[in-house]
């Protein structure tokens, strides 16, 4: 079976087997796989009569379907393979623990030691067949190739090959997941004590009170996500260095239509940039209400080099701070027994590389803060190589009452937790929340979460009432390092942690497991405190 190796040659690797059911497509031209010409339907339709789509990369017109039972996928391939409408079919690898999809995409990430010399390095990477699509700039000697087309399931070999060679620290190819958004999308009481729908509510993360000492002006935070409406009244004259890293262009703004593709269509990144940095002008204050917006779309699938160009793009830009809602796709959370709990995902050296770059050269070497979504699956964070990843803050979810959001990851790689939503949940005895979620900026108008019904936010459509997961608490944690780094520019990224921990309320003291260091697996080291936060960096 295919094995990546993520890390180095002594590192373990990841193995993968083809499954049994899925088929992969990739359109010829466009971003989809056309089964229709305006009213004219092609014989494709019927090629792929009964399969089901399962995943979509429109970036790079890559689709994935599963056949009904019976079906033979052997059978399918050299139909679709000679369609016109089609560059390339074939047989999906899985995870073997969920059979989760996982597609490779005949690219190679290479990195050679820091000491090679680069002409020297071109001459093995044209030996081993292949091009360079990319000399990425956050490692050195590191490499973004292309293997020929139809070099297949061979990109395994040929970088085991490269990684075999001393002079060669990380070979990988480029390996696709579902990049899952980190939130349950089913007013502004996580800000301060306030009434919401009749009822008292007091858990919040004391910012209000922040804001009496610093809004967050001269902080900047990247919000690395889908679209982001930057056109937003909340958002106006704060955003600086636009980039879409999935298209190449400057232009992060939501690319559907409507708002209801999958996963709500690019709705996810707008809500998030709102907890961290809305103005409060109209309608939602982010917790650093002046803070400089540095919005990144990214929609390509986890894993892809677009995601190590991001944080390049953030740190090279002049992030402070970036924020990242999503990661691995989280098990169920209300089902204990979903054998997704334990899946360990690790992050490509790629990745790990531009975050690493990010956490270390950003700011002027004094390293940009990099928050993560621990996740939403009621299981440990530990298994994310994104979020457990040492450089990063992982972000859990607490809720109106002050205790843990029943779907929140926990583990000792949560570092801090940050108001969200919850649900009732009668099997774990788990009680109905006191409010709807987080209300923060949406899509103006019907294209978002609320479509303009006041019952999901307000009349127009342009703020919802329900957001929430880690989603929602990871730019909620990226607002307080601003409002932090705002007090005092000269902390660096290690110090902003540490004073976000130590200054944090521990709270569900009886049931959180504090262990002798303060560190809860629930709530990391408490809820955020961002006055107790701000007045640490002062000194």
């Amino acid at each position: 079976m295919p094995t990546a190796y993520f890390g180095r040659a002594d590192e373990p690797g990841s193995t993968f087997e083809p499954s049994d059911d899925l088929l992969v497509v990739r359109a010829a031209a466009g971003p989809a796989v056309p089964r229709q010409r305006g009213s004219v339907p092609l014989p494709l339709r019927d090629l792929l009569a009964g399969a089901v789509l399962v995943q979509a990369h429109p970036e790079v017109g890559v689709e994935v379907y599963r056949l009904p039972p019976g079906q033979s996928i052997a059978e399918r391939i050299p139909a679709l393979d000679a369609a016109p409408e089609i560059r390339f079919a074939g047989r999906v690898l899985a995870d073997p623990a969920t059979g989760e999809p996982v597609l490779y995409t005949e690219n190679l990430f290479v990195k050679f030691t820091d000491d090679a010399d680069p002409a020297h390095c071109r001459a093995v990477l044209a030996d081993a067949g292949l091009s360079i699509r990319e000399q990425v700039g956050y490692a050195a000697n590191a490499y973004f190739t292309a293997a020929p087309e139809r070099t297949g399931q061979r990109v395994f070999t040929i970088a085991a090959e490269l990684l075999a060679r001393p002079d060669v620290e990380y070979s990988h190819p480029e390996l696709i997941r579902r990049r899952a958004r980190k939130t349950i999308a089913p007013q502004q009481w996580h800000l301060r004590a306030t009434t919401v729908g009749g009822t008292p509510v007091n858990a919040h993360a004391n910012v209000e009170a922040a804001h009496a000492v610093t809004r967050g002006a001269g902080s900047t935070v990247a919000v690395i996500d889908d679209g982001i409406d930057i056109d937003h009244p909340e958002f106006a004259g704060r955003v600086v260095a636009p980039r879409d890293v999935t298209a190449g262009t400057d232009d992060p703004r939501p690319k559907d239509q409507n708002g209801t593709g999958p996963d709500n269509g690019d709705n996810h990144g707008t809500a998030c940039a709102g907890v961290a940095v809305a103005a409060g002008s109209a309608g939602a204050s982010g917790v650093a209400p002046e803070a400089t917006l540095l919005p990144i779309r990214l929609a390509s699938g986890l894993g892809s080099q677009a995601e190590a160009r991001a944080f390049q793009w953030a740190a090279d830009h002049g992030a402070d701070v970036i924020s990242c809602s999503w990661g691995p796709a989280d098990g169920a959370w209300y089902r204990p027994a979903d054998p997704a709990h334990q899946r360990v995902v690790p992050i490509p050296a790629s990745t790990r590389l531009a975050l690493e770059y990010a956490a270390t050269s950003g700011r002027g070497g004094k390293g940009c803060v990099i928050v993560f979504a621990a996740g939403n699956g009621n299981e440990p964070a530990d298994n994310d190589g994104y979020a457990a990843h040492p450089a990063v803050l992982a972000a859990a979810a607490c809720n109106d009452t002050g205790t843990r959001s029943v779907y929140s990851d926990t583990g000792a790689a949560v570092a801090v937790a940050f108001p969200s939503n919850d649900f009732e949940h009668a099997p774990f005895h788990h009680p109905a929340p006191l409010t709807p979620g987080i209300w923060t900026v949406d899509r103006r108008g019907r294209n978002g979460y609320n479509p303009g019904n006041p019952a999901l936010g307000d009349a127009a459509g342009d703020y919802t009432a329900e957001f929430g997961g880690t989603s929602s608490a990871a730019p909620g944690v990226a607002g307080t390092a601003a409002l932090v780094l705002a007090a005092n520019p000269g902390l660096t990224r290690a110090q902003v942690r540490d004073i976000l921990q130590r200054t944090a309320d521990r709270i569900d003291e009886a049931n959180g497991n504090y262990d002798a260091t303060g560190h809860s697996p629930w709530y990391g080291h408490g809820r955020v405190n961002a006055r107790a936060a701000v007045d640490a960096a002062r000194g």
